[in-house]
């Protein structure tokens, strides 16, 4: 068979398609005379005010020590009770009692992970716990109770937060941050050592440990004021020896060990105890009306989103099929000046406030139905939500929107992310959202301002020709 020659083909086609079009067949008309546009509507406004954010679940391993005082932000104190997490295994191989040196506690403090004067001394007393602690476990937790005051502490400390001057307390320099250190009796590493040799099954998990062997600590400031910190590593570490003959030498060696035998990791109960009072300043911003968020438990925003106006937008619109496209919200935000370089919150979560304690108690990520993060943008000074669509889709599918549907909660929040690599065909990094929890670091502030607010609503609008 011949092959038809590429032009006569292309002008065999077009012919073809001049004919269809000069048909009087009704196939495709609608197709080119129907309408179809996209609208966009940013008529909304959310309107909110702040209130004082109440007891919180810190769920941070972090532990916030200090008392710190700021003109316009507050009186900020906060006081740390912890259980352990054991090494399940330990070291006793030809190692006695007497071969045990020493037990510290370290409190390790990242380089900027303070506020306040680095230089002032201040005191921290180490109680052990008598009672177990209550779970779940909230900001404004009472230690009354769970430990004796009239008791002697296990250890008692002073020290600073300065690489300049730590050679003056008890504080040590460490990599790149400093460390707080503790030596705790004696008694205490042996209990704990001997323990281990009685039944190693109690080191199996931190519930056994703590109802049988040692149910944690309570840090307790006890002097001082004008530094908080944040300890973002906090373990206790036995030292040890053991002396034994060497052949090779004819003569006995000793080799000095350490292990890092209790530790808080995010299985245990630990908490922040809190004590907040709001400065009179950043009351009076709010009795003017201005919404301001601050944390640690300091204030949060309620809000109204207007979604019943953004519903009411898409259904009024008269074409024959509608599509949801997006929904998103830029908050501008203001940084409220101070002397002590408080900065604006890094993460800001919203959630519709009748799910935020279930948020928190069990231990949810934002889901862009009920619940939105976003990352506070230092160029343009604002946060933006961007992936609202789900949440106005699920209001759709109900038959009836109560007020609770749309009152939100905007506050700080610290987020934790998972990184994972590949090198397939080339090398790149991803970051995944693995934890959002009520912020529980050095004091942060700022002013949401809702009424400069934009809102944007856009969907596809298409109308049929009959």
């Amino acid at each position: 068979m011949k092959k038809l020659p590429f032009f006569l083909c292309f002008a065999l086609i077009m012919a073809a398609i001049v004919g269809s079009c000069s048909s009087e067949s009704t196939i495709g008309q609608s197709i080119v005379q129907d309408k179809l546009e996209i609208v966009v509507d940013s008529d909304f406004s959310i309107t909110g005010s702040s209130v004082e954010m109440g007891k919180v679940q810190s769920r941070t391993i972090a532990q916030l020590m200090g008392r710190f005082e700021a003109k316009g932000f507050g009186r900020l104190e906060s006081d740390v009770v912890t259980q352990f997490m054991p090494s399940s295994t330990l070291d006793t191989t030809n190692i006695t009692l007497a071969d045990l040196d020493s037990l510290v506690l370290y409190l390790y403090v990242a380089d900027g992970d303070l506020v306040g004067d680095s230089l002032t001394p201040m005191g921290l007393e180490i109680y052990e716990l008598t009672e177990l602690l209550p779970s779940p476990i909230y900001s404004d937790f009472d230690p009354t109770g769970y430990y004796d005051p009239t008791s002697t502490p296990l250890a008692s400390v002073i020290y600073n937060l300065s690489h300049t001057s730590h050679y003056q307390y008890a504080d040590t320099v460490y990599a790149s941050g400093l460390e707080i250190t503790a030596k705790m009796p004696m008694e205490l590493a042996e209990r704990i050592f001997q323990a281990y040799k009685d039944n190693p099954a109690n080191f199996s998990s931190p519930t056994a440990f703590a109802e049988n062997v040692f149910k944690g600590v309570y840090l307790k400031n006890s002097f001082g004021s004008g530094r908080l910190f944040r300890s973002s590593s906090t373990l206790m570490s036995l030292y040890y020896h053991n002396t034994y003959y060497d052949d090779d030498l004819e003569a006995d060696t000793t080799v000095y060990s350490m292990g890092n035998y209790l530790a808080v990791t995010p299985e245990i109960v630990t908490n922040n105890d809190i004590t907040m009072e709001v400065s009179e300043e950043l009351l009076a911003r709010v009795a003017a009306g201005e919404q301001v968020v601050s944390a640690p438990v300091g204030l949060e925003v309620q809000a109204r989103f207007p979604a019943p106006e953004i519903i009411n937008a898409y259904r009024s619109n008269d074409a024959d099929l509608t599509v949801l496209n997006t929904v998103t919200m830029t908050i501008p935000v203001e940084e409220i000046t101070n002397d002590f370089d408080i900065t604006v919150p890094t993460y800001l979560l919203m959630v519709l406030t009748k799910e935020k304690e279930d948020f928190f108690a069990s231990n949810q990520l934002p889901d862009n139905v009920t619940s939105f993060y976003a990352t506070y943008d230092s160029d343009n000074f604002c946060y933006s939500f961007s992936s609202m669509r789900g949440y106005i889709l699920d209001l759709l599918d109900k038959d009836e929107i109560t007020e609770e549907d749309y009152t939100f909660t905007l506050m700080p929040v610290s987020a934790t992310f998972e990184t994972s690599s590949s090198s397939y065909y080339y090398y790149y990094t991803t970051s995944t959202l693995s934890m959002i929890t009520p912020y529980m670091a050095t004091p942060t502030m700022a002013r949401l301002l809702l009424d400069d607010a934009k809102i944007k609503l856009t969907f596809s609008a298409q109308s049929i020709q009959k």
